[in-house]
């Protein structure tokens, strides 16, 4: 991992770094079949994750409608689905990826029913190259977003072919995902906002900004249950993303 002013440990490896939850959407799949009404379950809904990352990118970002997304672990495509139906994202590709086949199947199944152009692949990151998919787009997409992958895969027992825990070479993967200029915005339970800095600085990316979530204050520290840090790829700030020069901004105040 690149050099970076935060220091991070290893979490310890759990269940829910596994295949576990190709059983999990297994049962929101029938769950869904016998109720429709049951979309399954949407990451972080205790805390509006997804409304406050809809509203960072629309009101502070300010992305223009044609800006395409890849969204990492996409679980039943709510967040997807979220930015095409309220967030005016109505023009540009995306792409949600998974490496549960069930989750997939969930969210494509949402999506027909709401009749959303959402495109959902099954893909593992950690496992899998990216050559030859003909749903990445040429030079990135515009904005990466992460609502808890990262954290499953930090709580990964693998090792990759370097001997490095996998959460190592995350960084390394998504930087190959996103256009230059562009926009990575990962969302976490189990690291602060400084643990994410420290894994993800350095290479490519560089801090921009912090979504403000509700906080609280334990042994006088205070701190937040969830954190979402947006990051930027290096490079010419984008040819179409009207909010360029904003975004820019934003980091020079930040940095």
């Amino acid at each position: 991992m690149a050099s970076s002013p935060y220091r991070t440990e290893h979490l310890e490896p759990s269940e829910l770094g596994t295949k576990a939850w190709d059983a999990s959407y297994e049962s929101e799949l029938s769950n869904h079949a016998l109720d429709p009404s049951l979309p399954g379950t949407e990451w972080f809904s205790d805390s509006a994750a997804s409304e406050k990352i809809v509203e960072y990118l629309t009101t502070t970002l300010f992305l223009p409608s044609s800006s395409s997304f890849l969204d990492l672990g996409t679980g039943n495509g709510h967040l997807l689905f979220q930015l095409r139906e309220e967030g005016g994202f109505k023009d540009g590709a995306m792409v949600g990826v998974d490496y549960s086949a069930q989750s997939v199947e969930l969210a494509r199944i949402l999506g027909e029913e709401k009749d959303l152009d959402v495109r959902f692949e099954r893909w593992d990151i950690m496992k899998e190259n990216i050559a030859g998919k003909e749903w990445m787009i040429e030079g990135g997409f515009d904005v990466l977003l992460d609502k808890g992958t990262f954290d499953a895969v930090s709580l990964s027992a693998e090792f990759d072919d370097r001997g490095r825990r996998v959460c190592e070479g995350y960084r390394e993967k998504v930087e190959a995902l996103v256009r230059e200029g562009g926009i990575v915005l990962v969302t976490s339970c189990n690291w602060t906002e400084a643990e994410l800095r420290g894994w993800f600085e350095g290479g490519d990316l560089v801090f921009v900004d912090t979504i403000s979530f509700p906080s609280f204050t334990f042994g006088g520290k205070k701190g937040q249950t969830i954190s979402s840090v947006c990051f930027r790829r290096k490079g010419r700030c984008g040819r179409s993303l009207s909010a360029a020069l904003r975004l820019c901004d934003v980091q020079k105040l930040k940095t």
